[in-house]
């Protein structure tokens, strides 16, 4: 094996991205990022197929587990140049490897299970393998990947044995590697030997992964815009439209919410030095999930509010109509109280009163429009309260584009 440079650096110093404020999203990225349309929309039909707490839970575990895919190329981009060949090629490798996860999303708890399984070994797996050549020789963060790989490598051989066994023991094993990899990642992948790592030394772009984690939450979103476009083309009626124009409002409510001060926790997050790793790794892997569960809740709810605004929301249409937003707005609340950013009384509030109209839109069998209009007007609140406290920052313009 190759040591350290001659001058004790870096291995591959061109494989690694500069630190000269915040990074820009590369094409490449962009192109991976399109995967994940894809993805989210095959995870909201899934849940809309099955809106049963069996779905929701299924649904969960397939979020989880792709969310670690997303996020840890994420890391991966935060570290490495996404424009020199190795990287690129290897970034392509996993859009590959990450379209035929959404694939088989579908039947994952199926026949498919064994492909959805190796897809997501593989990819993790060789990226992190990957990603460990790259960085070999650059000071704490090789020794990070030295004990992420070993956790990486055991995750992904446990979604494998999860694809090759019936439900529900296939549920309980993809949960079990989403809980693993969620304490390796929070206790620092200990290994024997080596020691464990420790979020100082993972030298983060705070500011590019804040960008990366915007773009998926527009991805989400869009997914949502996706769902309800399609859904009108099949109905061009005034009811129908006007249903549109409800559940359009409601995405651009919690777009909203989340990009007026998107721009402020970039900036945070860029200055936050040391910090950086253990900031970004509570928010980024942890709180956005949450966040972007909520987004393919509430589109699901938005499907059902175009194909039938008129009757009794029932149990499961308020569960994702009103719980949809209550789970985006938790996450966001919790995401500000993390970066210290005002409004998180608003959005705990908000949140709170969303799930409490649950059982009273239930029992007075309010139409599904109507609860889509409850939930708006409550995040419009949220909104509401963001400018009357006079400390909302200037409007994010999302993730920019690499042309810009």
């Amino acid at each position: 094996m190759t040591g350290p440079g001659p001058d004790g650096g870096p291995v591959h110093p061109q494989l690694l991205r500069p630190r000269r404020g915040v990074e820009r999203t590369t094409s490449t990225e962009l192109f991976f990022d399109l995967v994940f349309v894809f993805t989210i929309t095959q995870l909201s039909h899934y849940l809309s197929e099955d809106l049963s707490w069996r779905g929701a839970g299924r649904t969960a575990v397939l979020l989880g587990l792709i969310w670690l895919v997303w996020i840890y190329t994420v890391w991966a981009g935060n570290w490495l140049h996404p424009d020199r060949a190795p990287v690129r090629a290897t970034l392509l490798l996993v859009t590959l490897g990450s379209l035929l996860l959404a694939a088989a999303l579908p039947t994952a708890f199926g026949v498919n299970g064994l492909l959805f399984a190796v897809a997501y070994a593989a990819v993790q797996v060789g990226r992190t393998v990957f990603s460990l050549w790259a960085i070999r020789g650059q000071p704490w963060l090789g020794d990070s990947f030295r004990q992420c790989v070993v956790w990486i490598a055991g995750t992904g051989t446990l979604a494998v044995v999860g694809g090759l066994v019936d439900s529900p023991a296939r549920e309980v094993i993809w949960i079990a590697v989403i809980a693993v990899d969620a304490t390796g990642l929070a206790t620092g992948f200990p290994v024997p030997g080596l020691g464990r790592s420790t979020p100082e030394h993972w030298e983060v772009e705070g500011g590019h992964l804040a960008e990366r984690c915007q773009a998926f939450i527009l991805i989400a979103l869009g997914e949502s815009i996706l769902i309800t476009g399609s859904t009108l083309t099949q109905r061009l009626d005034r009811v129908t439209i006007a249903a549109f124009l409800l559940a359009f409002a409601g995405s651009v409510a919690l777009w909203w919410v989340y990009f007026d001060r998107a721009q402020a926790v970039m900036a945070a997050l860029a200055a936050a030095g040391d910090r950086a790793g253990r900031l970004s790794r509570l928010v980024f892997n942890y709180l956005h999930p949450v966040m972007v569960a909520g987004i393919v809740v509430t589109a699901v709810g938005d499907e059902r509010l175009l194909h039938a605004p008129g009757e009794p929301v029932g149990w499961a249409g308020a569960l994702v109509v009103l719980g949809g937003p209550a789970l985006f707005l938790a996450g966001h609340g919790a995401y500000q109280l993390v970066l210290r950013h005002p409004g998180v009384a608003a959005r705990a509030a908000a949140a709170l009163l969303l799930v409490a109209l649950i059982p009273v839109a239930v029992a007075l069998r309010v139409p599904v429009a109507l609860a889509v209009g409850a939930a708006l007007l409550v995040t419009a609140t949220v909104i509401g309260a963001d400018w009357m406290s006079g400390r909302g920052t200037p409007q994010s313009r999302g993730p920019r584009s690499p042309l810009r």
